[in-house]
């Protein structure tokens, strides 16, 4: 017999701060943006750029990118959020996009680079792989909301992986296990991220621009797989969301890819 102490989930509350419930799904996603922010100045510096961007950037897309993951998330689960208006405000529990945060804070960047006359492509190079950590971080916050799994497997199964008990544990949700299909997204990018950082300073490798194409195809690819996984997926109809966006990403960074090294005037990201 298990231990029924062994198989209580964990607390997702963090605290209270003057009244206010802090859930840890918000404290895990601010230490990811941090740590994304701190990587990328550290290698904005190695590559000439001012940190002033990396500030504005930070000022201006994240708040804008959250907004849109939760505009994105609303637009495709409307069917949950159309007869509670205001619940569409409440994100403790989980409900963001990530892929509508990513597509907001791209297009908010987009118009920055534009406005300060910068190279969008450099500055994409620069954060992607901290994005990238910064997603494999916020997978945590899936977690500890218990949100994010695949389907029913068993105990056996989660053991044979060699996760811990504590991770089990919190994969049994009213008495069932769920395959945890955060931990699969969660390292699959720090794989990537892994392999971005191993390369991205090899003279002669990346065109600018390429760095962060490569990290579109890497999370898009795994993101297909894993996502066909899930019990949780937004819908269009009878296809998954996240599988359609993430096919059209992968072929089209792959066209980018091609297209802009067959023009040969891409500068190499290093020298």
């Amino acid at each position: 017999m298990v231990n029924n102490q062994l198989l209580s989930a964990l607390n997702p509350i963090f605290g209270k701060f003057f009244g206010l419930e802090i859930r840890w799904y918000g404290v895990i996603i601010t230490c990811g943006i941090i740590i994304a922010f701190l990587m990328a100045l550290k290698e904005g510096k190695k590559v000439g750029l001012p940190e002033d961007t990396f500030y504005d950037i930070l000022l201006l897309a994240v708040p804008i990118a959250l907004v849109g993951a939760r505009i994105y998330y609303v637009v495709f689960d409307w069917k949950n959020y159309a007869d509670d208006f205001m619940a569409i405000f409440d994100i403790r529990q989980g409900g963001i996009a990530i892929y509508g945060g990513l597509i907001t804070g791209l297009l908010v960047i987009y118009f920055y680079c534009y406005h300060m006359h910068l190279n969008m492509w450099q500055i994409l190079d620069v954060i992607t792989p901290g994005v990238l950590l910064a997603q494999a971080i916020g997978r945590w916050g899936n977690f500890m909301n218990q949100e994010a799994h695949g389907g029913p497997t068993t105990r056996a199964f989660l053991a044979n992986l060699h996760l811990p008990n504590w991770l089990i544990n919190q994969m049994q949700i009213k008495g069932v296990y769920y395959q945890p299909t955060f931990l699969y997204e969660s390292l699959w990018s720090l794989l990537g991220v892994i392999i971005l950082l191993a390369l991205r300073h090899r003279k002669h490798f990346f065109k600018q621009g390429e760095i962060a194409l490569t990290y579109v195809i890497w999370y898009s690819f795994g993101r297909f797989f894993i996502e066909g996984m899930r019990t949780d997926s937004l819908m269009w109809g009878n296809l998954r969301v996240s599988q359609i966006l993430a096919l059209v990403l992968v072929i089209g960074a792959i066209i980018l890819i091609i297209y802009r090294r067959r023009k040969g005037t891409i500068e190499w990201y290093i020298n």
